[in-house]
C-alpha cells in the first residue's frame, strides 16, 4: 500500500519532497532553497503527521476490533483527530488550487 505522501512524490515536478536538499528527480531542476525550503519542509512534515493520525486511528481500530483494546473511547479520539486532520489538509489543499486557478486566470 502506498501512503499520500509517495503519490505526492511521484508527481511530476515534485521530485519526492522528503529529498528536497537535491536535484528534483522527476525534472532535473535544482530543489527549492532559501525560505521556500521551510514550507516544503513544514508541508511534508504535515502531510506525515496526518498520515501517522490515519495509521494510528486504523492500527487502534484493529485493536477494537480484536478486543485488545482496554479502553475504546481511544479509538474514537485518534479517529476523530485524523478525520479533522484530513479535513484540514483538504480544505489546505483546495484553497492551493483556487489561488492557482486565481493566479492562471490573472495571466489570461
Amino acid at each position: 500500500m502506498t501512503s499520500p505522501i509517495d503519490a505526492i512524490s511521484a508527481v511530476s515536478g515534485v521530485g519526492g519532497i522528503s529529498g528536497i536538499d537535491g536535484l528534483s528527480a522527476a525534472s532535473g531542476t535544482p530543489a527549492v532553497t532559501g525560505p521556500n525550503s521551510d514550507f516544503a519542509g513544514m508541508l511534508a512534515n504535515g502531510l506525515e503527521s496526518v498520515q501517522a493520525s490515519q495509521n494510528k486511528a486504523n492500527d487502534l481500530a484493529v485493536q477494537v476490533a480484536n478486543g485488545t483494546l482496554s479502553d475504546p473511547a481511544q479509538y474514537t479520539m485518534a479517529a476523530n483527530d485524523a478525520a479533522l486532520a484530513m479535513q484540514l489538509t483538504v480544505a489546505i489543499r483546495n484553497k492551493a488550487v483556487e489561488a492557482f486557478q486565481e493566479i492562471m486566470r490573472m495571466q489570461a
